[in-house]
């Protein structure tokens, strides 16, 4: 009986299941202290896991992942344009106009450029009565023009054609104030004709341009007239085929605006700093 308790004393000594019960149940392992503090000195090794919480990972955007965003975004502003194309560009041509009511004033100003359109905008304002004089600038002479006048060849100035078209739609050159400073921006243009108005007393102008430089023209002469008290109308050219409805469907006004917009956001950067 003896040897028989013996065996099964000494299986249960060498059967790891059956010291697995014994500690579960309760019962205490001689070895169970070292076998701890060989774990803890060992950072929990083996079987052991870390009970730290696994982060998640944030996935890289990788060039293939924003080349796909690139062309996703590029696809929805093309439909966008497709759908609202009509309006869009409707919007950018009438921004660039700006009208007002003309009413008598002291001095019309015809702006350099196009002398044709503006200068027949200009001749009817004139001959309606709303001003008694029309102002005529001097744009830069070309390159090459000493030559020119070296040989004794006559080369029409912009100031004398635009005079010379006034003239023939009846204002007298008498009434044509002409400028002998050389302007080579609309903001050197109003500049000198802040100087013409301080010198004379003007109190209000007309402005005449072309439709798609109106917006640059209203912003420059205001920029410069700012510290005094001098009404400025913009009036632009009725003579001008541009129209703010359908200007992209000819390849003139396409680049005009192209152009003008460039100009507008250099003057917003100009004005920024």
């Amino acid at each position: 009986m003896k040897k028989g308790w013996l065996r099964i004393k000494m299986g249960s000594e060498n059967d790891p299941e059956q010291k697995d019960h014994t500690n579960w149940i309760g019962g205490r392992d001689p070895n169970g202290g070292a076998r701890d503090n060989e774990i803890g000195d060992k950072g929990q090794t083996g079987p052991y896991l870390d009970n730290q919480p696994i982060e998640p990972q944030g996935k890289k955007l990788t060039r293939l992942g924003m080349f796909k965003w690139i062309i996703f975004l590029v696809f929805i502003a093309y439909m966008l344009i497709s759908l609202y194309r009509a309006p869009i560009l409707k919007g950018f041509g009438k921004y660039l106009v700006v009208q007002h009511s003309p009413r008598k004033v002291d001095l019309i100003v015809c702006m350099m450029g196009k002398p044709v359109e503006r200068g027949l905008e200009a001749a009817a304002l004139f001959k309606k009565g709303f001003a008694p004089r029309i102002f005529i600038g001097r744009q830069m002479l070309p390159e090459g023009y000493p030559v020119l006048e070296a040989k004794k060849v006559h080369y029409p100035e912009s100031r004398d054609l635009l005079a010379m078209i006034l003239q023939g739609l009846g204002v007298p050159r008498s009434d044509c104030i002409v400028s002998d400073h050389f302007v080579d921006s609309t903001f050197d243009e109003a500049t000198v004709v802040k100087a013409l108005v301080q010198n004379k007393g003007y109190h209000s102008l007309i402005v005449v341009t072309s439709p798609t430089h109106a917006r640059r023209t209203w912003l420059t002469f205001k920029t410069v007239f700012k510290d005094g008290d001098v009404q400025i109308m913009i009036i632009p050219s009725r003579y001008s085929d541009f129209r703010p409805d359908d200007w992209w469907k000819n390849r003139k006004y396409i680049r005009e605006v192209i152009i003008e917009y460039q100009k507008l956001m250099c003057y917003a950067l100009m004005c920024s700093f």
